[in-house]
């Protein structure tokens, strides 16, 4: 199909001057067309980003060294020898899609020139050295799909204006220095699926959280405060919740294991102390694995962990758990890894746990227990010193 501007241009010639010179500077224009001409602005934006960039942090094998803007246009095709990596265009050649710089090294500030890369669909910068905060202008990016900031060192605080960006369907900016809470606004990010902010030093409460969530990791934060269930509120996609290594305290609520889509639960090393587990209604849950080690939940260990169909990894070592071990535990064939180490736990293990085609790994060490065959790896390491469990309970422990 003829290209509409280049008939246009071929109409403009008059017929007696349609020539062998009209002919050629049409051809000209037609290959000039084909080739392609970013815009403008996505070059300046380009151009600024490499120029933010401290240039001994370039290495010579890297994306970055082939962009030779006097050398070439950064759409134009074939880009053999000039923009070798690091951008994909437009199928018409005309705006800049996507920027994926390679984990080389680069050192610098986030420009805030990159929005007026308007096209801009995916933005990773992962494993590299850039730094300072990131640009609230950033909101300009509307087609913006995937942004990957990860493992880089950008501080200061999560701007609101990300929250403005309704394409956005991946967030990652893990393993960074930024602080601050969380937006409010962050429900406001409908498209979102996935959300890490892992390892950052984030403070404050959770947010009410985007309803289209598929994965949610926030560990290695100093987020505090109880978990509520409004911040869940509509999360019917859920699959993956991971906040361990924060400060959340108080109660987690029964509402939390019956989120509808809910796989995997890591909330290790905080301050809970207490959790509500209820039957899954209807007896059907897809919960495999939950890890609730390292807090300080008291009381007996949750019997009803027992009645999530899929349940094949728990954790709740480290809390101050009392009581004996629910025998339904050692009756679920689904349930291979068990950690209760480091609690108060009396009485008996079952003695499924020790037979000779036991299905069950981890460690019931370090409680309070009698008759916990030193021969296991299960009753490894050694049960609490005598007084030590006399102490806890304010008599002498029950066998």
């Amino acid at each position: 199909m003829e290209n509409k501007n280049y008939t246009s241009s071929k109409k403009q010639c008059p017929v007696a001057m349609f020539n062998t010179l009209c002919y050629l500077l049409l051809l000209l224009l037609h290959f000039s067309l084909s080739q392609g001409l970013t815009f403008p602005q996505d070059i300046s934006a380009l151009k600024a980003l490499k120029a933010s960039i401290k240039p001994n942090s370039i290495p010579s094998w890297s994306c970055l060294a082939s962009w030779d803007f006097a050398a070439a246009d950064p759409c134009a095709l074939p880009r053999r020898t000039h923009f070798t990596c690091g951008i994909i265009c437009s199928i018409d050649s005309t705006r800049v899609t996507q920027i994926t710089l390679d984990p080389a090294g680069y050192s610098g500030q986030l420009t805030p020139l990159l929005s007026q890369l308007t096209q801009l669909t995916i933005l990773d910068l992962s494993d590299n050295g850039f730094f300072g905060s990131i640009p609230s202008s950033i909101s300009s990016l509307r087609s913006l799909q995937t942004l990957i900031l990860k493992s880089n060192s950008f501080s200061g605080s999560i701007p609101d204006s990300v929250t403005t960006l309704k394409s956005l369907e991946s967030l990652d900016i893990s393993h960074n220095s930024l602080s601050g809470p969380l937006p409010k606004t962050f429900n406001s990010l409908s498209g979102l699926r996935r959300l890490d902010l892992s390892y950052n030093q984030l403070t404050g409460f959770l947010p009410k959280l985007p309803y289209n969530l598929l994965e949610l990791a926030l560990k290695g934060n100093s987020l505090s405060g109880y978990i509520s269930k409004s911040s869940f509120d509509g999360l019917t996609q859920l699959e993956v919740v991971e906040l361990s290594e924060n400060s959340f305290t108080g109660t987690l609520g029964a509402w939390f294991f019956l989120l509808p889509a809910l796989q995997q639960a890591d909330l290790a090393n905080n301050s809970l102390t207490r959790v509500e587990i209820s039957k899954p209604s209807g007896g059907n849950s897809d919960l495999v694995a939950v890890d609730l080690g390292f807090n300080h939940i008291e009381g007996n260990a949750p019997t009803d962990f027992a009645n999530y169909p899929q349940l094949s990894s728990l954790s709740l070592r480290y809390n101050r758990l009392r009581g004996a071990i629910p025998l339904e535990y050692s009756k679920k064939k689904s349930l291979r890894r068990l950690f209760l180490d480091g609690n108060f736990l009396i009485g008996r293990p079952p003695s499924e746990f020790f037979g000779g085609d036991t299905w069950v790994s981890g460690s019931l060490g370090n409680n309070c227990l009698v008759g916990c065959p030193g021969s296991s790896q299960l009753c490894s390491p050694s049960q609490k010193p005598y007084e030590v469990c006399k102490q806890a309970y304010g008599r002498k422990p029950m066998a």
